[in-house]
């Protein structure tokens, strides 16, 4: 029996690799070990791991690796913390696989353990870019992995170019595109999505046309943040539509982030935004299917959106790069700009849909290739 340890270390990370934990736990030849750290831990970022358990997960191992402060050395010092933390459960369970999901800084920590340790690292996401410091830790992860899953041809032959051989190589598709398929194919947005879920401030009623936002911290423009969430709330007071934002992630500058929106309610009053610190997935998905526009710079726009069709409007930097579908519309940091082009899209109204991080299926191909797959840790040349 082979036994593959999964780290998650965000509310991100567990909706791109769920399928594929779920996939694993029910094949008779796999032992799946679950480890949840950074984020995914913290009550401020929603607990994440509460939905693992309620998802039926057994965590075997947890690791609270996060220093406060959402500063950029606060961020350096977590991932050594996460390093530490990695290194005693990995010595512990001495794993068959360990599986990391895309490029955040948690996932450096774990996949430097991982290949250090001798253990094979099977990488979810990888060939991918988007110009910021994720795009960094995204390609490190790669060269640290033995194993590849990216969501597209493009990112897959991007790896190959990196020097990993084809023959580790899979592209499989996205997981998340997986439960996007699942939900947005079940009962429709309802109350029940929202138990024990509700915001702060006014209540929105999502059965009318209302708009929704997601705006992290770019790490390579430490220190904008403030500013540049200011820009996108002024451009939606000028709209006034009913508003849904969910709070930022745990990145450095999120705490400007935070900042900006907290002064933003304080002076504005809006009667037309709710904030939620986090929402399961399946609501998230669903409103992402019913919005009149998705704003921010979420790459959730980009996956998830391309395949529902949900019309988006991409801000600044942070997925510059990132293979993008006709769903999307990009601008800078500016409130005229936001705005205009919020209208433009809530004009457009949905578009077809496309198909370009996968068809639904990536978990159970994941899950065989783990079951079977032959690996040396020894990198032979491929170039």
């Amino acid at each position: 029996m082979r036994r593959v340890c999964v780290f998650v270390g965000s509310r991100a990370n567990y909706t791109s690799i769920k399928t594929v934990m779920r996939e694993l736990k029910v094949r008779p030849d796999i032992e799946l070990i679950t480890v949840v750290g950074a984020s995914a831990l913290l009550s401020r970022y929603g607990r994440v791991v509460d939905y693992i358990e309620s998802d039926g997960f057994k965590i075997d191992h947890r690791i609270h690796m996060i220093v406060e402060g959402e500063t950029l050395s606060t961020m350096t010092q977590s991932t050594g913390f996460g390093l530490i933390g990695m290194a005693r459960i990995l010595e512990e369970e001495k794993p068959d696989f360990l599986v990391v999901v895309g490029d955040r800084f948690e996932i450096a920590a774990a996949a430097i353990a991982g290949a250090y340790m001798n253990i094979p690292v099977a990488h979810t996401m990888g060939g991918e870019v988007t110009g910021t410091i994720d795009e960094s830790i995204r390609h490190a992860v790669t060269k640290l992995s033995h194993v590849h899953f990216p969501a597209n041809q493009e990112s897959a032959e991007r790896i190959i170019r990196m020097g990993e051989r084809k023959e580790t190589v899979f592209n499989v598709g996205c997981p998340r595109i997986d439960l996007v398929s699942e939900i947005i194919s079940g009962p429709p947005l309802s109350e029940e999505d929202f138990q024990g879920y509700r915001g702060v401030g006014v209540e929105i009623d999502w059965t009318e046309p209302f708009l929704l936002v997601l705006q992290h911290p770019v790490t390579t423009e430490y220190g904008s943040g403030r500013q540049q969430v200011t820009e996108t709330l002024a451009a939606l007071e000028r709209l006034g539509m009913p508003t849904i934002m969910l709070w930022p992630n745990v990145d450095a500058g999120s705490e400007d982030i935070a900042k900006g929106i907290r002064t933003f309610r304080e002076q504005n009053a809006p009667d037309w935004l709710e904030l939620f610190v986090n929402l399961p997935h399946e609501a998230y998905l669903k409103l992402m299917a019913s919005t009149a526009c998705l704003i921010g710079n979420s790459s959730s726009a980009i996956r998830e959106g391309a395949f529902i069709g949900t019309p988006a409007v991409n801000i600044g930097s942070r997925q510059r790069y990132r293979q993008r579908g006709q769903n999307i519309l990009d601008v800078e940091y500016g409130r005229d700009e936001i705005a205009a082009a919020i209208a433009r899209q809530i004009e457009n109204g949905h578009y077809e849909r496309e198909t370009i991080y996968g068809d639904g299926n990536a978990a159970e191909k994941i899950a065989d290739v783990l079951g079977k797959v032959d690996v040396d840790i020894q990198k032979w040349l491929a170039y």
